[in-house]
């Protein structure tokens, strides 16, 4: 993620403002160029405060206060790029499902973004039969159904919206033994399966996949039912970046796929704040970082590792004063950093192309 800036005043802004506190403009956020737009009203649609002729609408989802994107005020669409994903909400008439869903909208609206920066193929289920879709499903009474389990299936991704709430997902995250749960590392790790038929089986990769990652043809149900009866192997952490990794290669995919994310998301805000790590104690050096560079368009991985690694033991260190648990608690031994390098070629080599003479919408 990067930082935005209001183009009246130059308050520093976050991705999910929808007005300048300092100036009061309302704001709104233009996936095409990647900006966060202060905006002035003309009738029903709004123009940039700057030089920009466009004009634009908003997302239908901002009436209820769950999105601040726009559309081009001559598109058909009501839904701009990232909510026109989503197939079933949950009944809005109840207060607690509106607060959950916005909740959940703003981590989905966070993936989109690192989704749109990647130039990854984003069809609509509209499109076609196989486009990813999002069901955030509130779960009825016990008596009434079986709960909601957070999953992919065939391009649906479904998120039981009681993940929203902190404390029971919290609880979650105890009983299953997690060192992490957040709303948006459910979307990133869901979305890893979206794109391993997009990416792998749909393209032709998977020798190189099973290479890396395993045979995926190993019978999945059962591979979950040993995982659950027994746990990961002792020695998980030498191979995989979760536990919950070890028990299938495309769980495995699934977890890396939604570790590359989170570095290259976090590691774009490092070099928004130009961060760098020189800590005097360390004398050989192994500590220090400077954040200088694009990660969305490095080309090699190398490079995104040795600045990932410093900002992270900074950070964990840095939480750890303040009484909090690590904020990235994992280990990526060269195993995992292997594979974290196969999902940085595969997105890199998988990118729609940038039209000619256009550049890509990064700063």
């Amino acid at each position: 993620m990067r930082l935005f800036k209001c183009a009246v005043c130059a308050q520093l802004l976050h991705f999910e403002n929808t007005r300048c506190e300092r100036c009061g403009h309302v704001l709104g956020y233009d996936p095409v160029q990647n900006q966060l737009l202060a905006l002035q009203s003309g009738g029903e649609q709004w123009r940039s405060v700057a030089a920009d002729e466009a004009a634009y609408r908003f997302c239908a989802n901002a009436d209820h206060g769950a999105c601040n994107w726009l559309i081009a005020a001559a598109s058909t669409e009501r839904f701009c790029l990232a909510c026109r994903h989503n197939g079933i909400i949950p009944d809005l008439s109840q207060p607690q499902n509106l607060t959950d869903w916005r909740k959940i909208e703003i981590a989905k609206h966070r993936l989109f973004y690192t989704l749109l920066r990647l130039r990854l193929p984003l069809a609509t289920r509209a499109q076609e039969a196989g486009g990813l879709q999002f069901n955030f499903l509130a779960e009825l009474p016990a008596s009434a159904q079986a709960p909601v389990m957070t999953g992919h299936d065939s391009g649906v991704i479904t998120l039981a919206v009681a993940e929203a709430e902190d404390a029971e997902r919290e609880r979650r995250r105890a009983q299953m033994g997690e060192s992490y749960r957040t709303l948006l590392g459910h979307l990133r790790h869901e979305v890893g399966h979206y794109f391993w038929g997009r990416l792998v089986r749909g393209q032709n990769e998977l020798d190189a996949f099973r290479a890396t990652f395993g045979d995926e043809r190993r019978d999945y149900q059962e591979a979950l039912r040993i995982h659950y009866g027994t746990g990961a192997p002792s020695d998980w952490q030498n191979g995989f970046v979760s536990a919950y990794a070890t028990c299938h290669p495309w769980e495995d995919f699934a977890e890396t796929w939604a570790h590359y994310l989170h570095i290259i998301d976090t590691l774009e805000m490092a070099r928004a704040f130009h961060l760098q790590v020189e800590p005097p104690l360390d004398e050989g050096g192994i500590l220090q970082a400077r954040i200088d560079f694009d990660p969305y368009r490095i080309a090699q991985f190398d490079t995104i590792i040795d600045g990932w690694v410093p900002i992270t033991f900074a950070m964990n260190s840095i939480n750890r004063c303040m009484g909090h648990p690590d904020l990235y608690p994992f280990v990526l031994s060269p195993a995992v950093m292997g594979k974290l390098g196969f999902i940085h070629d595969l997105v890199r080599q998988k990118a729609a192309p940038l039209p000619a003479g256009a550049a890509s919408p990064a700063d």
